[in-house]
């Protein structure tokens, strides 16, 4: 779950119950990380089984379980922010939009972001959600994204397997390739 709200410490043992085995919440909503990362893990965020709703789709091809703990930052947060928290958490949320609304331009000025993160923390899950697309992909996995959310160009394309298959593959490539490279 990715939990757009004010006060996200409110909304975990609800989520928990309603059978939530991921919650990623944005840093600047919350004065304290530490121990909203601790709430998370202690109302049992974890995976039940091997069905799809447990399931994502990341740079390795079908990746289990999900990540427990996952931390965003907007566009205005620097990464350094984030840093502190990284070793406690599953997954990193990069915000390549301002959230609310979808269909917004990608911020490609989020990639050096995503970039310092996977330079600090190779083996985290870095995740951008805003304006991911067939054209702007490339640079998200290049700069180091091995999950991406997707919305709006795969919801209005006139082919959206062709599109998922595409995001997938470079993600996947770009994985590989970073892998070679060590």
């Amino acid at each position: 779950m990715h939990m757009m709200v004010a006060r996200p410490e409110q909304w975990v043992k609800p989520m928990a119950v309603a059978g939530a085995n991921q919650y990623t919440f944005h840093l600047e909503a919350t004065d304290n990380p530490g121990a909203l990362i601790k709430d998370i893990r202690e109302n049992g965020m974890k995976v039940r089984g091997a069905s799809a709703r447990s399931s994502a789709w990341g740079a390795r091809g079908l990746v289990l379980p999900l990540p427990q703990v996952g931390l965003a930052i907007k566009p205005g947060t620097t990464v350094e922010h984030l840093a502190p928290w990284a070793n406690q958490i599953d997954m990193a949320l990069v915000m390549t939009v301002e959230p609310g609304f979808g269909g917004q331009k990608f911020m490609e000025d989020m990639m050096p972001k995503v970039q310092w993160l996977r330079t600090q923390f190779p083996s985290l899950d870095i995740e951008v959600d805003g304006g991911v697309g067939p054209d702007t992909i490339h640079k998200c996995a290049e700069a180091g994204a091995n999950m991406i959310v997707s919305g709006s160009a795969i919801m209005k394309s006139a082919d959206p397997r062709s599109v998922i298959n595409l995001l997938r593959n470079v993600c996947s490539e770009a994985a590989q390739k970073r892998c070679l490279d060590r």
